[in-house]
């Protein structure tokens, strides 16, 4: 499967620190993915979607809250556009053609989903969907939420970089790892030497 580029990205804006917030199944994988990026300056993994009284895992697990497990993501878009980082959203970080679930997860809290912060990242979001639907590069739909972003909320310590400190951690070793591999295999270009990756 061939995921392009996205024909509609961000303008040169001068601006050297934005933030994209995305779900799309379990946020470990999906934090562990972003973490490799050049460009991206910080992953923070937490919650999207609901309120802030409900913005805890035990309760976002039960798939009740509207809460979707979230990355916050932070980059300098002189070094890293919007449209590649949903590239890789969509090629090796989740499935987006399935529905409220992602791989053994099930529930709207492992659902897909953009939450966009300004007109712009709404706009990219759309058409790149609408690209890719053109293309018909997934077999079936994309089923991708673009909905604006009412709040994110970080999760519990314990999840934050839960990959890299527990990677024989068996759903880490059968989900996670494979994305890692995926994204070194298909954008060797996009991904930090791991001498100079950071946490901030």
């Amino acid at each position: 499967m061939h995921v392009p580029p996205a024909l509609v990205d961000e303008h040169p804006s001068g601006a050297t620190h934005e933030t994209i917030v995305l779900a799309g199944g379990c946020f470990w994988g999906m934090e562990a993915v972003f973490e490799q990026l050049r460009g991206v300056t910080q992953v923070v993994s937490g919650f999207a979607g609901g309120n802030a009284a409900t913005a805890h895992y035990e309760m976002v697990s039960t798939g009740t809250t509207g809460h979707a497990e979230s990355v916050q993501i932070s980059y300098d878009p002189s070094h890293i556009t919007l449209g590649t980082i949903l590239m890789v959203y969509f090629s090796v970080a989740h499935d987006p053609t399935q529905l409220n679930r992602q791989g053994p997860d099930a529930g709207t809290q492992y659902r897909s989903a953009i939450f966009y912060s300004t007109d712009e990242q709404k706009r990219i979001a759309q058409d790149y969907i609408k690209q890719l639907s053109e293309a018909k590069v997934f077999a079936a739909p994309i089923v991708t939420q673009v909905v604006a972003l009412p709040a994110f909320y970080p999760a519990e310590a314990y999840h934050q970089h839960f990959v890299e400190r527990n990677p024989t951690y068996p759903y880490v070793v059968y989900e996670d790892l494979p994305k890692l591999e995926a994204l070194h295999a298909r954008y060797p270009q996009l991904v930090v030497a791991k001498t100079t990756a950071s946490h901030q």
